[in-house]
């Protein structure tokens, strides 16, 4: 477990920008925390885990080298999207597999730092958790380990707010476009919803 305490916890999960957001995760508790080190953490990881990022950094990768090429690559460009989005929906599929029901709870806000989820039953301060985050609009899943760093009831629920304890960078990053993607979309719909009220 980490030597910092709550408080830096805390701070550390609002470094990171978060988004207000409805998505499926799936948590199951770790009981044996004395065994757990980042190696068994990344030998543990799913393997449609792996490839959905490693195919989001490859995407990332190949359209910013073929934006140097200005107007001449714009139809390798499109041509390449179109090949990315079929390959989206396949691993959408695949890592909705992934989802058990019966370990299945409302995640409610997400970001680089961390994320917030509501139960029936509390969890416990301090508890590490397993996690699989589905963004699966976005054809995204996330597995890392959570520590529990905050619970409140409200309406016989209990939300808890969750800093990562162990996650790859490069899932870390994925989280931080996403959220900024998400952010984007809410932005569209408001200013929308707004023009659509001058209309009126």
């Amino acid at each position: 477990m980490s030597d910092l305490s709550l408080d830096q916890k805390l701070a550390q999960y609002d470094e990171f920008f978060a988004i207000e957001h409805e998505f499926s995760v799936n948590i199951m508790a770790i009981s044996n925390t004395d065994d757990c080190s980042f190696d068994k953490f990344i030998s543990s990881m799913p393997m449609p885990f792996k490839l959905a990022t490693d195919m989001s950094t490859i995407d990332q990768s190949a359209l910013r080298s073929l934006q140097g090429l200005g107007n001449s690559a714009s139809q390798l460009v499109s041509f390449l999207n179109q090949q990315s989005k079929k390959i989206d929906l396949l691993i959408g599929y695949i890592l909705s597999q992934q989802d058990e029901l019966q370990h299945r709870y409302q995640g409610i806000n997400f970001g680089g730092g961390g994320i917030k989820f509501v139960t029936p039953k509390a969890f416990i301060v301090g508890q590490l958790l397993e996690l699989k985050i589905f963004l699966l609009e976005s054809h995204c899943a996330i597995y890392c380990y959570g520590e529990v760093i905050e619970v409140e009831s409200a309406n016989e629920m209990f939300t808890h707010k969750v800093t990562f304890h162990f996650i790859r960078e490069e899932d870390r990053e994925t989280l931080v476009r996403s959220s900024l993607h998400e952010q984007s979309k809410q932005l569209q719909k408001l200013a929308k919803i707004r023009n659509q009220e001058r209309e009126q």
